[in-house]
Order: C-alpha cells, then sequence, then structure tokens
C-alpha cells in the first residue's frame, strides 16, 4: 500500500509500506501516475496532512475488497461541484448519506484512494488537471459506467475533525465540468435553472465552458483489471423467491416451472396471490395438484396492491438470499446460479439483473453500480430486510421499487447491475379480475402534475436542486404536447398542477 500525503494541492510525504520513499514534487495527479507505473499491484491512498492522525488504516482492506473500486470521504458540508450539480443530474449519486458507505462519483481530494490498475488504465487518456479535486471528480464521473466502482466512504476516518478541509468551487469550474461531462444542452439549462432559482446571471461561466469538449472514454478500458472480492457474503447459499400475482394463472405457471429447472434450486417460493373479489378462491390449482422441488408457500388475500403483497412475502422470507420476482417473467435454468456467482465475485449484498421486453437489446454490458432497482429482477442478501420495506404511500402508483432501492443506499448497501444472466419481462396483459383503484386525487378539479407518487419519490431522495431542475425539464417536456401554447398562461396552469402534486405527494409520506 502507497499513501500519498498532501497540503495545497501539492505531494508532502509518500510512504509505503510505513517507510517513506522519494518523490518528485510534482502537482498530485501527476505524483499519482508515476506512482501507479512503480506499483503497479498496490493500493495508492490519498490523504490531506491534517487528517494523517485520524487515517483508520485497519479499514482500508475492508473498503477496497477487490480492485475495481474508487472511495474517498469529504468531510465538509457541499460537494466539490456545490449543490447546484443538482440542477443537471437526478441521478442517486448526488444525494449522499455521508454516515454510510454510499455510491457516488462525487470525490474528496481530503482522503480516498484507488488501485494503481485503475490509474494505469487510464494513463494517457485523461487530462492530470492541476486541481486534484477536480481529477479526482472527473475521472470517477468517466469511470463509473465502465464499472469502476465508487463510493463516499466514513470509515476513512477513525474520526472526524471539525476543520473544513474542501473548499467550494466556483460557477466557473461547475461549468466546465458540466460541459465536460454531460451533453451540450445541459449547459443551458444550468444557466436557466441558476437565473430562475438563485438569480445568478452566469453568462461569463457559460460562455467560459464553450471552449472545452466532452470528455469520453473507451468503456472496455477496466476489462483487464481481475475482480474477486475479499467479502464473503455467501455462506449457507439458500435462497427463496417471492412472486405477487394477480390474475396470471398461466404465466405465473411458467415462473414456477423455470424455478423448477434451475440449477441452484431456491428452498422456497412464496406466492402472494391477490383477488380483490371479497367472496372469491385462489385459481392456483397446479400449486398443490403439482409436484415443486422446492416448498411453496401460497398466501390468498382480497386485498389488491403490489406494495403489500411484497411485504408480505418478504416477511415470510428464512433463506440467507432472496430472489424478488415477478409473475410474468422468464428466465435460463442457471439464472440463480450464476447471479450468486456475480455476487460473490464483486461481494454485491444487492443486485438487479438486465430486464429487458422481448426483443430489447442490450445497452449497457458492465458490471456498473445501477441507477435503479427491479423489484422484478433483483436478488437481496436477507439480512438487509430488516431496514427496508415498500412503501405503502407508492401503492397504486409509480415508484415503490426505486424507493425499496434507495432505502438499501440510505442504509450503505450498493446496488450493483449485472448484464448477464437476463431476465425477460413478458409485460403480460393484466388479469380479468383487476380492478382500478380509485385515487385520492382522481376527481380533483386541478390534477397534479407529475403523479403524486413520483413527486413523493423526489420529496423523499432528491435534493432541492434535483427537484427544481426537474420541474423545468417536465415544464419543457409537457409544454410541447399540450394545447395551451401561451407560456404565461401554461406556466400558470403548470405551477397549480405543481402544487397540487406537491400537497398529495405529502399527504403520501405518512401512508400506512
Amino acid at each position: 500500500m502507497v499513501i500519498v500525503y498532501h497540503q495545497n494541492n501539492k505531494v508532502v510525504e509518500v510512504q509505503y509500506d510505513e517507510k517513506r520513499i522519494d518523490f518528485e514534487k510534482i502537482n498530485i495527479p501527476k505524483a499519482l501516475f508515476k506512482i501507479a507505473v512503480s506499483y503497479s499491484d498496490q493500493l495508492i491512498i490519498w490523504c490531506h496532512t491534517d487528517l494523517k492522525t485520524s487515517l483508520n488504516l485497519s479499514k482500508l482492506q475492508e473498503i477496497f475488497h477487490h480492485n475495481k473500486i474508487m472511495a474517498s470521504y469529504n468531510f465538509s458540508d457541499s460537494p466539490f461541484l456545490t449543490e447546484a450539480i443538482g440542477y443537471v443530474e437526478g441521478t442517486p449519486f448526488i444525494k449522499i448519506k455521508k454516515d454510510v458507505c454510499y455510491p457516488t462519483w462525487q470525490m474528496s481530494s481530503s482522503v480516498g484512494g484507488v488501485h494503481a490498475s485503475v490509474l494505469l488504465s487510464f494513463k494517457g487518456k485523461i487530462k492530470k488537471s492541476e486541481n486534484f479535486g477536480y481529477f479526482l471528480n472527473s475521472l470517477a464521473k468517466l469511470a463509473m459506467p465502465a464499472g469502476l466502482l465508487c463510493y463516499s466512504e466514513p470509515a476513512f476516518l477513525n474520526n472526524i475533525p471539525d476543520k473544513k478541509q474542501e473548499e467550494k468551487q466556483g460557477l466557473f469550474t461547475l461549468f466546465r465540468f458540466v460541459k465536460q461531462h454531460y451533453k451540450g444542452s445541459w449547459i443551458f439549462l444550468l444557466l436557466l435553472n441558476l437565473f430562475l432559482y438563485e438569480k445568478k446571471i452566469a453568462f461569463l461561466p457559460f460562455i467560459f465552458s464553450l471552449f472545452y469538449r466532452r470528455r469520453v472514454i473507451n468503456k472496455e478500458l477496466l476489462d483487464r483489471i481481475e475482480v474477486q472480492s475479499s467479502k464473503k457474503i455467501v455462506e449457507k447459499g439458500t435462497i427463496d423467491v417471492i412472486i405477487p400475482t394477480i390474475g396470471r394463472k398461466k404465466y405465473l405457471c411458467d415462473v414456477l416451472k423455470d424455478l423448477s429447472k434451475q440449477t441452484h434450486l431456491p428452498k422456497k417460493v412464496i406466492v402472494v396471490e391477490q383477488n380483490p373479489n371479497p367472496v372469491s378462491t385462489s385459481e392456483l390449482d397446479y400449486i398443490t395438484d403439482e409436484n415443486w422441488p422446492f416448498t411453496i408457500k401460497h398466501i390468498f388475500t382480497h386485498q389488491a396492491g403490489a406494495c403489500n403483497a411484497r411485504n408480505v412475502a418478504l416477511a415470510e422470507v428464512d433463506s440467507e438470499w432472496v430472489f424478488l420476482n415477478d409473475d410474468d417473467n422468464r428466465f435460463g435454468s442457471d439464472l440463480i446460479e450464476k447471479t450468486l456467482e456475480n455476487c460473490i465475485k464483486y461481494g454485491s449484498e444487492v443486485s438487479s439483473n438486465f430486464y429487458p421486453k422481448i426483443n430489447e437489446k442490450r445497452k449497457i454490458d458492465h458490471v456498473n453500480q445501477a441507477d435503479f432497482f427491479g423489484s422484478g429482477n433483483s436478488f437481496i442478501l436477507s439480512s438487509l430486510l430488516d431496514k427496508v420495506s415498500f412503501r405503502m404511500g407508492f401503492e397504486f402508483g409509480y415508484g415503490e421499487d426505486s424507493d425499496f432501492g434507495m432505502q438499501l443506499r440510505n442504509s450503505g448497501v450498493d446496488v450493483l447491475y449485472f448484464p448477464n444472466p437476463e431476465i425477460t419481462h413478458l409485460s403480460a396483459p393484466t388479469g380479468g379480475f383487476r380492478t382500478k383503484p380509485l385515487l385520492a386525487w382522481q376527481n380533483d378539479v386541478v390534477q397534479p402534475k407529475p403523479s403524486p407518487t413520483i413527486m413523493l419519490f423526489k420529496l423523499l431522495h432528491k435534493t432541492p436542486e434535483q427537484i427544481k431542475g426537474y420541474k423545468l425539464t417536465l415544464f419543457f417536456k409537457f409544454y410541447k404536447v399540450q394545447t395551451v401554447k401561451n407560456p404565461i398562461k401554461y406556466w400558470s396552469s403548470f405551477q397549480k398542477q405543481w402544487a397540487q402534486s406537491l400537497y398529495w405527494a405529502n399527504e403520501l409520506k405518512n401512508k400506512k
């Protein structure tokens, strides 16, 4: 392990195996690349000199449990690029929960680390900026989609000092970063958001950003780095499967048959069958009429709703792992075996597999940190279920699976995307006895926009800047398709709909 101590954007000391080694007095990014060449099989840590006594060396092997991890910790109150980056990016990687390990490309120069092999993969591919913080954020932003797993990690430090190390960057740096790492249209939206919501006229930063090109990398740069996590996440290997179902008798039977052919069989399959007709009975006769190589726990309820059904099923899980399945999925016989192998390889406690509809082509071929979570295509370490549940405020709406994924991230667990093995989602027709739920806002004179459940998700998990940025893009999106073309009249109408959505989202917050 090589530790680089720095101050005032310059290297002041380098240690290898707790012994000082010679170094050139060059800027930190250049020093990191030179060190990576000489110590290509080592973990490289950077640390501000003021944090030297707080660096928790005993946790480093646990943090970097395989070689495709980059992690840091910023103990200041604001990110390197300021909160305004939220106007541009709506992913879960912006609102960082500071007291747990949290997935994000927002890196800090205060303390962090990466394996030398990652730096060598980018040698000559990324500019060695004089600003160390900019270099780290740029590297992580570019490498995350290519499979580098990036985290905010409080375990770096034994104690959090009071002194704030990392200074906020100005608008010039923000606009430059957006121009170099996002589609060109985002600098225009950033300019407009800053003017509308912060009364800032950022015309000069906008103009200067036009002189920068967008940075791109080959997504296969990190493919040669082998991954084998040292974390032990599978002991027994037992797994339960949960399936909520309503009116899809034939499709569910096909799912059970696919499960019965697994090379790694589930221990138990928990089926929650719903039928809102109060005098109805189960239609799933094959559960008892046929022989299955696993136990089937069949629960029949008159209460419709996927959130309730999944919560009921999760309460019945007693295996080491759980597969969140759906009643119209199809998959190969090696799904469970290969997915658990992937989880072992990456030390992943939660995964969401590629989930295409019929004839849908895969766009992402690398294992990476998912900005989504699928309630019909995910594997979870069952010990995590004590921390999460499907929030009932999302019942009969959209966003319950995304909210569930955010609960996992906020508890300190990452969600990894596995391109293989895939699970095909048939998107089967709804069952004949489904009833359309009566939504509380259905008869309102002013209809909420967006849907209150979508607004609920934003309120729970997005920064104020992300919500405002979403509001502006939503305005433009709907302006093109609605009949009122007078922008002032439409803005007035849109504001009323937005306020109505906020009202109902707050009502849904406390729904049990």
